[in-house]
């Protein structure tokens, strides 16, 4: 059996008293990939936001929670203890990059600045190693791409940009919140491909979350399903799609039927 990258066991938050996700538990082996499905307000974003060390200002996690990483306990680490996981060996991304892209600042050079402070690099190997970067994440013309703004990119490059940001310090492991959910569905489709041949050409474990089931169809192999802050169903992708067993999670699949979802039954078998 694959080796745990990551390892989440009794993860609960509680938000002024009440608690709102209760009892979720998986893992997700080096390279593998785990889609973590649910409406608005299921507990999916907590979920990753846990994972990550980021929850929002009055939400803690509960005392039973364990998260691992690389057999390393995160749960309740400050955030000095944090550097060396968070934004370097797990990156993330989320779903509106204009958030997280400072508007001042080219691009390239918020890359460089990420590869200087936390990788060590000097000026001239940051500027150059931000450029590889960016044409890795499958930028044309990523020289150009580089010295520009932010509101200079579409959503799909600007999604790119901070990708290629997200894998700067070569993560083992990449969370995406709702990283495509702005997008239009030629570009999602793009982004999508772009996740699923980076995590073939890196190695990286992949952590995948969205209110959409045949986009998390489409790149992982595993797949959660979160309702009212508690897991309804796990298992193969191939198998929850084929055959799903909690009424909820037929709910989702019927919704997309119309939409096409048998091309991602074909792609996963």
């Amino acid at each position: 059996m694959p080796e745990s990258l990551l390892e989440v066991r009794d993860l609960s938050v509680v938000a002024g008293g009440t608690t709102v996700v209760e009892g979720v538990a998986f893992a997700v082996a080096r390279g593998g990939s785990l889609g973590i499905v649910g409406e608005s307000g299921s507990g999916k974003s907590l979920t990753c936001r846990s994972v990550l060390g980021i929850l929002p200002p009055g939400c803690t996690n509960g005392p039973g929670t364990s998260i691992r990483f690389d057999g390393a306990e995160l749960t309740g680490l400050d955030e000095p203890a944090w550097r060396p996981y968070r934004g370097a060996r797990i990156g993330a991304v989320f779903q509106d990059p204009a958030s997280y892209l400072n508007p001042s600042i080219p691009v390239g050079r918020q890359l460089a600045e990420v590869l200087r402070v936390r990788g060590g690099l000097g000026r001239r190997a940051a500027r150059e190693r931000a450029v590889t970067l960016l044409a890795r994440t499958g930028l044309r013309e990523p020289a150009r791409v580089a010295g520009q703004y932010p509101h200079e990119l579409s959503g799909g490059m600007a999604q790119r940009a901070l990708i290629a940001i997200a894998l700067a310090l070569d993560p083992e492991l990449l969370v995406a919140d709702e990283a495509t959910t702005a997008l239009d569905v030629t570009v999602q489709a793009e982004v999508l491909d772009l996740l699923a041949d980076l995590r073939e050409r890196l190695g990286l474990a992949l952590v995948l979350v969205s209110h959409d089931l045949a986009v998390v169809a489409q790149v992982c192999e595993e797949v959660l399903v979160l309702r009212d802050g508690a897991v309804v169903e796990r298992g193969r992708a191939a198998d929850v799609l084929r055959s799903p067993s909690h009424p909820y999670t037929r709910s989702l699949v019927e919704s997309h039927e119309r939409f096409g979802i048998e091309r991602f039954r074909e792609a996963v078998r």
